[in-house]
């Protein structure tokens, strides 16, 4: 019996087309395809194919159709109807591998259905095989809509201006710290005062000072990010191990009152003896 925990056939869903989709129709007639342009999820390829016959410079790519990676970042990227075949996870692990892959000032083009009657597995009929398909609403900009269709315009968290919390330093991120990845509830970027290379931190958009204020959601997408973190930051820097901590609280020395989670890498060398990891926050307790 099929595991319905997984989603092992959302590769199903991909349909062959001989004309453009509607949403990249309407980028290419508004001139919005600029630059090295990457479609995300593209499937069998379909508008790529006719987008290059029209002159624009773009590249593929599909787990499970074109599944080389790409090695480079975009100045456009489109992603249509991918979130809406996908898990929560397996939604949040995209968002996340198109904020990695966007130049800072690039744009994203996510794409959702509007039309869905039915949210769940059922069986897809042509494959008869268990397909998963779910509504989509993200906080991006919406760009487009009509009753078949949305299209969001993303950028970087730290790209765009906002008017709320003036003085915090993570509800307005400067412009040009690199930002590592993002999801719909969080960001990650590196420390601007490192204690080891690639020291990270993984930030709730949401302002609140307490973790433990957090909702379940928000502290889950944060630990969700963690994880993809620590894969980034591992693969450039090959540390040693990681310590992972979380200042609550002025008497644990939170200095910046928004929360946020620190990866710290750790080196061979790095401290005389390592030994008591995260108990040196108290230095004389470090040792038992």
């Amino acid at each position: 019996m099929e595991n319905l925990k997984s989603n092992p056939n959302s590769h199903l869903t991909a349909k062959e087309r001989e004309h453009l989709s509607f949403p990249a129709k309407i980028l290419f007639n508004q001139n919005l395809l600029v630059g090295d342009i990457l479609d995300f999820g593209c499937g069998f390829g379909n508008d790529v194919k006719l987008l290059k016959s029209k002159g624009i410079k773009i590249e593929g790519y599909d787990k499970h159709y074109f599944p080389n990676y790409p090695t480079k970042k975009f100045d456009t990227i489109i992603c249509f109807y991918v979130l809406n075949v996908l898990l929560p996870e397996e939604q949040a692990t995209v968002l996340m591998e198109l904020s990695k892959l966007i130049k800072p000032s690039g744009k994203v083009y996510i794409a959702v259905r509007r039309d869905l009657q039915f949210e769940g597995f059922r069986t897809h009929k042509i494959h008869q095989r268990k397909t998963y398909q779910c509504n989509v609403i993200l906080n991006s900009k919406s760009f487009f809509r009509n009753e078949n269709c949305e299209i969001y315009e993303y950028q970087h968290y730290n790209q765009l201006k906002r008017n709320q919390n003036p003085d915090c330093p993570f509800c307005n991120p400067d412009a040009e710290r690199e930002l590592i990845v993002e999801s719909a509830t969080a960001y990650a970027i590196y420390d601007k005062y490192p204690v080891n290379d690639g020291h990270a931190l993984i930030i709730p958009k949401r302002h609140c000072t307490d973790y433990f204020e957090l909702i379940f959601k928000e502290q889950a997408a944060c630990i969700f990010m963690l994880n993809k973190v620590k894969d980034i930051v591992s693969a450039k820097y090959n540390p040693g191990g990681f310590n992972i901590g979380i200042n609550v609280g002025e008497k644990a020395g939170q200095t910046v009152h928004h929360v946020h989670i620190h990866l710290i890498p750790r080196y061979k060398g790095d401290v005389e003896d390592p030994s008591g990891g995260v108990r040196g926050v108290i230095p004389n307790k470090q040792k038992y």
